[in-house]
């Protein structure tokens, strides 16, 4: 249903290299940058995803304000991922927001890890498969 998502960072240089090193572990990476000079200095922005492809975006505003509350979940294939996810991120400089654990709350096989980014955006890795 959904192309890409994207949300704005207060502190470009902070959050590029928090989602660099998070994300690494989910197998994305750095697929397409925008600078300001190639937007005609109204937008700069990084897109991360899988080769060939920005599915997340993270971009800095005229007035370096970041997005609000807000959640994105990124899909692992593992539990082994998630906990790969969860312990790059708070390496990288993230806040604990739940550990990598069961949710059985949402179905018997949710397992996921939460972290708050730079700007307290909740991310979460998820994987849906029994163990």
């Amino acid at each position: 249903m959904l192309d890409h998502v994207g949300i704005t960072v207060s502190d470009m240089t902070a959050s590029r290299a928090f989602y660099e090193a998070a994300l690494r572990a989910l197998g994305l990476s750095v697929q397409m940058a925008v600078t300001a000079a190639e937007s005609g200095g109204a937008y700069e922005g990084v897109g991360f995803g899988s080769p060939g492809k920005p599915d997340f975006w993270i971009s800095k505003t005229l007035e370096n304000r970041a997005s609000g509350p807000v959640h994105v979940a990124f899909s692992a294939p593992d539990r082994a991922t998630v906990d790969a996810f969860y312990f790059a991120a708070m390496r990288a400089g993230g806040r604990d927001n739940g550990a990598p654990g069961l949710r059985p709350h949402y179905h018997p096989s949710y397992y996921a890890a939460f972290v708050l980014d730079p700007d307290g955006v909740n991310i979460e890795a998820v994987c849906h498969r029994p163990e």
